[in-house]
């Protein structure tokens, strides 16, 4: 006779996760945590962003050389996609708010130590530091959120806001990072974090409240070190092919060594007593599906921006300063769309939310492949498209959000959360380089500003089949579920 192992007791302060007199409006402390949980989240998402307009003055300043700029940005995406999921779980186990609190104290010191750097090796050190902050910190602040406020109205009124702030803290990192470098120095790129961190370490204590478990389960190790392993050499191979091509050996040896890894992973997970991910999470449809849905809008979106930016620099001839302010627009698309997204959700479904944003933004993406080489009329054009594509993407956004946090009970909430900070940290890493990838072959080395706009263009239009692929998949595997009948604690169909 089998007998099933009660989950883990969890000695909460916090509200629980979904309630019948739960309340219908946000609370002062409701609104002092939010406010706390998504500056975090906005500087998190700036640091992605923000240095990418400040490489070529980093690099003379430092004497980087040409070849090696680019490893400013992989070191953070490298170690912000790879320890993603295991710092998330860990959460689970230790405590969130200790693990939201130490990355972001690690963040500031990290972030000081980068804006004060005399060579390339402490500043790359500093940002493998801020990647380790961020793959802590992300998780934590969205399980935080989560298991501050009861499933339905008010959860998916956070994840919203949530959403909104983060894709808009992408696109502003472009804009910071071009008015920082220009009026002040590159080094405040990253000392602009050290006064939000001091204020989110003081305020944070005193209104987050902690959550952890009574029962601690041991750490799955094996599962632990292949995942990441198997992330990092996924994230070098994809970034290896977008500087090298696809035919690259180090491109080929990471994505080889990356499915083998995934593949000695699963098979450490299906053995495992007490495993990292449990195979019956992944078998449920909003947790596995919701997660590709949140890689493709993360992918394709960020991707754009850089495509967009190539394109402005390149073909038009814009100055980084003004490729970046131009997507000033697209974070304001991205606020409506968080905004918006919970009230289509309340009324209609997440499923309503996933299908629509989808398609809007995949025809405001298909429009932009009408751009051409005339400035005028490229920017009338490249503005608006940008500005409702920016909606669009986050009505999935938020709709993958609540998709893959629901109907798991709070012990849970890390590793949901893990999961789909994951999906957001891999589709953000993994989108630039599979899209420069494409722009290089497409273009066949040439550098001319109508050989920059085919290339660019042949990248759109992957961008908007990926797109479109989302939308195919939302509907297929997610069609039969609906909202209203997930309850958080209940199993859920495989």
């Amino acid at each position: 006779m089998s007998v099933t192992k009660p989950a883990p007791a969890i000695r909460r302060t916090a509200e629980p996760s979904a309630s019948l007199t739960a309340p219908q409006k946000l609370t002062r402390h409701h609104q002092a945590v939010l406010a706390v949980l998504l500056v975090a989240q906005f500087m998190l998402a700036v640091d992605f962003s923000i240095l990418n307009v400040a490489l070529p003055a980093i690099g003379d300043d430092l004497g980087f050389s040409l070849a090696n700029l680019q490893w400013i940005a992989t070191a953070f995406a490298l170690s912000a996609a790879g320890f993603t999921l295991v710092l998330g779980r860990l959460g689970d186990l230790i405590g969130r708010k200790r693990i939201f609190l130490g990355s972001i104290a690690l963040l500031g010191l990290a972030s000081l130590v980068g804006g004060l750097a005399t060579s390339p090796a402490l500043l790359l050190a500093a940002r493998v530091a801020q990647g380790l902050a961020t793959a802590a910190a992300t998780p934590a602040a969205l399980s935080l959120l989560t298991t501050s406020f009861p499933e339905g109205p008010l959860r998916q009124k956070a994840l919203g806001l949530n959403g909104a702030l983060m894709s808009a803290g992408f696109t502003a990192g472009a804009v910071f990072g071009g008015v920082l470098t220009d009026l002040l120095s590159w080094r405040w790129a990253f000392l602009v974090n050290v006064p939000v961190v001091l204020a989110v370490l003081i305020a944070a204590p005193a209104v987050i409240k902690e959550s952890r478990p009574d029962d601690r389960p041991r750490l799955d190790l094996p599962g632990a070190a292949s995942v990441t392993l198997a992330l990092l050499s996924l994230v070098y191979g994809f970034t290896q092919a977008g500087e090298h091509g696809w035919t690259s050996l180090h491109a080929v040896a990471g994505l080889v060594v990356a499915a083998v890894l995934l593949a000695v992973f699963h098979a450490v997970e299906r053995k495992a007593g007490q495993p990292l991910v449990p195979p019956s999470v992944l078998r449920r449809r909003n947790v596995a599906w919701g997660n590709v849905l949140g890689l493709l809008a993360f992918a394709t979106e960020t991707s754009l921006v850089f495509l967009l930016t190539l394109y402005m620099q390149r073909t038009l001839g814009f100055s980084a300063l003004a490729a970046g302010v131009s997507f000033g627009v697209l974070g304001l698309g991205t606020v409506v769309g968080g905004l918006l997204a919970p009230r289509i959700i309340a009324r209609l479904s997440t499923l309503t939310a996933l299908v629509a944003g989808g398609i809007v933004q995949a025809v405001a993406t298909a429009t932009l492949l009408l751009l051409g080489t005339a400035t005028g009329p490229s920017m009338a054009l490249l503005l608006p498209a940008t500005f409702v594509g920016g909606v669009g993407n986050m009505l999935v956004i938020v709709g993958f959000m609540v998709t893959a946090t629901s109907g798991l009970p709070d012990h849970e909430q890390g590793l949901a959360t893990g999961l789909a900070t994951m999906s957001q940290q891999v589709g953000i890493a993994l989108g630039t380089p599979v899209m420069s990838a494409i722009v290089t072959a497409a273009t066949a080395g040439a550098t001319t500003g109508g050989a920059i706009l085919h290339g660019v263009t042949v990248a759109i239009a992957v961008n908007a089949a990926l797109v479109l692929a989302g939308v195919l998949i939302a509907a297929a595997f997610l069609g039969t579920r609906r909202q209203s009948e997930t309850t958080p604690d209940s199993p859920r169909p495989a």
